[in-house]
């Protein structure tokens, strides 16, 4: 059985956020016709890739698919369940932001069989919370949180944003401190990227906000880094820290390059060497569905090279690259080729080599990008 990851976007929301490039729709008015839509694509592809498969991972992203009712999250695993083999342990997430569920929803969400919840924190402090607009404040986050935990969710995920305009090494410190005092498995650290077609972009550009420096950014990365760490959570990627056992199943599936299906608007999907996109715009999505069953609208098969390059990528990015199992897949002419790379990541301590696997230190984390371009 090949393992598989199944992503479904719910792009239906109540506010878009100044940083958020993510499609999302402020509005309500196909979420049937959605519900149907994304049914009828489930099936469409059980057809062609359902055999010899097993789930290992459902994800519900958004746009905020908290805001979606249980019943409507639970049509669709049970879509999910009815046409491909999940696994019985199977991880599945929902995105939640803070203040868009109650203990009620929660229960409903946890008997649906949504097994982990992400919840959209960004920050406890309020300046930046307002700065952000996101809908809450810090009491609903942490409530959010201590609620889940009430139901019975035992798998639980926050979001936070750092290098946010004028945040001080003292916030963002505060930040980390608040977050590990929650009963929380997992943390994504992201630092705040400009995407364009954002309201920060343009905010930016008008010169309504100055970004700080990468020197900074980098500095309250390394301290993200040495606090998490030194405080029971293991780094697995650049962004991503977990408790022991937590790490996110999904993620893993995209960094250590499984296969994956995405469903719904702007999803995307990777098998067989093979990766498709489906349209972003609502309309476009539940017209092409109506006609044919799926909503692609580009594609590409990847060459051998471009193959390798994602992988060794991906992997670099994650819990490391796994030199035996690279030559055994493409063969030693990357490693060859790379060596005086491979020794000078060595030498500086930015990597370090363990039963065949190279991986990054702190140190080489703090400088992936960087590090990565090196490789060839």
């Amino acid at each position: 059985m090949k393992e598989t990851a199944i992503y479904i976007h719910i792009p239906f929301c109540d506010h878009k956020c100044i940083y958020c490039d993510f499609y999302s729709i402020i509005s309500y008015d196909n979420v049937r016709s959605y519900l149907s839509s994304i049914k009828k694509e489930i099936n469409y592809f059980a057809e062609k890739f359902s055999s010899n498969r097993e789930i290992i991972s459902i994800f519900f992203g958004g746009g905020t698919p908290s805001f979606m009712e249980s019943e409507y999250i639970a049509e669709i695993i049970y879509e999910i369940r009815k046409c491909f083999t999940v696994k019985s342990d199977a991880e599945i997430t929902i995105e939640t932001n803070p203040g868009t569920v109650s203990i009620n929803k929660l229960e409903k969400f946890l008997s649906s069989g949504i097994n982990r919840i992400s919840i959209g924190i960004q920050s406890f402090n309020e300046a930046e919370l307002k700065f952000l607009t996101r809908i809450h404040d810090s009491n609903t986050a942490k409530q959010t949180v201590s609620d889940a935990k009430s139901v019975g969710f035992d798998n639980i995920s926050i979001d936070l944003i750092f290098n946010l305009p004028n945040q001080t090494k003292e916030i963002w410190h505060s930040n980390l401190q608040q977050a590990i005092d929650l009963p929380i498995q997992h943390i994504s650290a992201y630092s705040l990227i400009l995407e364009p077609g954002t309201i920060l972009n343009k905010m930016v550009l008008d010169g309504k906000v100055k970004l700080q420096s990468d020197d900074y950014d980098a500095d309250l990365y390394e301290h993200t880094i040495k606090f998490l760490t030194g405080n029971g959570f293991l780094q697995y990627e650049v962004s991503n820290f977990a408790k022991d056992g937590y790490e996110c199943i999904h993620n893993n599936a995209y960094w250590r390059y499984k296969d994956y299906l995405g469903f719904g608007t702007s999803a995307h999907s990777f098998v067989d060497g093979v990766r498709w996109w489906n349209y972003s715009g609502l309309n476009f999505y539940l017209e092409s569905i109506r006609k044919k069953s799926n909503a692609i609208i580009g594609s590409e098969k990847l060459t051998e090279e471009q193959k390798l390059n994602e992988y060794v990528m991906l992997a670099l990015r994650s819990k490391g690259l796994e030199l035996n199992e690279l030559e055994s897949k493409f063969g030693n002419e990357w490693i060859i080729k790379n060596q005086p790379e491979i020794n000078f990541i060595l030498e500086n301590n930015f990597a370090k080599v363990n039963n065949s696997l190279l991986s990054f230190t702190s140190k080489g984390f703090a400088m992936c990008d960087e590090l990565l371009l090196r490789l060839k």
